[in-house]
């Protein structure tokens, strides 16, 4: 009889131990969500598409893929609430959308692409001049990377430096994905700091490109500033 009591008291101690731990909050159970940025896909971007598309903000397919229109509707979404517009879903983003997850970092999210700080515009511009203009002279990679930061004060262009760069088809490497996979070497990080600097030898230019490889026939009708190297600058 003793033992069966036991058995009982066992048995009961053991299911409410087990209700307790299905009840009670655990950390370790809290949904995670990831850093979102252009190139992402998954998930968690289909969560946000879905979001932005209930409020009016993205018109697309909700197939997971983080490109212009996602980006585009974020950066539509942050101006609107009051948010630091960048782009990204990151911690204030997955809030604001309504969502009270724990953000992870995201390992391959630029650093430039994360604060609006000198060095991070000094890092995102030394991708781009990386994969843009490899094997220029100095004086041609300082001159790309004036470039994007000429847009930024041109009212045709997006008014934030990510938005400059990722902007669809404005840079060949963004579109063939090279601006990701070529990783910039000092020289690079030297042009764009000049770049940041004011260093500008295109003298106000806002567009490149190489005249010796197929380019769309309208970019013929700038005006050219100059030439450095193998790119024609012009505004």
């Amino acid at each position: 009889m003793n033992l069966q009591k036991r058995i009982l008291g066992l048995a009961l101690s053991l299911a409410l131990a087990a209700a307790v731990a299905l009840l009670a909050p655990s950390a370790a159970s809290a949904e995670v969500r990831p850093t979102l940025y252009w190139g992402t896909r998954g998930r968690s971007v289909r969560l946000v598409q879905w979001k932005l598309s209930e409020w009016g903000y993205y018109r697309g397919y909700v197939d997971g893929i983080y490109g212009s229109r996602t980006y585009r509707a974020v950066v539509a979404f942050q101006r609107r609430n009051g948010l630091h517009v960048d782009g990204l879903v990151g911690a204030h983003t997955w809030r604001a959308l309504g969502f009270g997850y724990t953000v992870a970092a995201a390992a391959r999210v630029p650093t430039a692409y994360v604060a609006p700080s000198r060095s991070s515009a000094v890092h995102l511009l030394a991708r781009a001049v990386a994969a843009e203009s490899h094997g220029e002279p100095y004086r041609g990679q300082v001159a790309v990377a004036a470039v994007m930061m000429n847009r930024l004060s041109n009212p045709r262009f997006p008014q934030t430096l990510s938005g400059v760069i990722f902007q669809p088809h404005a840079l060949e490497s963004v579109s063939n994905g090279l601006y990701w996979r070529r990783t910039p070497d000092a020289t690079a990080y030297a042009a764009a700091r000049d770049a940041v600097n004011g260093f500008d030898p295109t003298y106000g230019s806002i567009f490149f490109w190489n005249p010796y490889k197929p380019v769309a026939g309208w970019i013929w009708t700038r005006r050219i500033v100059t030439q450095i190297g193998k790119h024609v600058f012009a505004r």
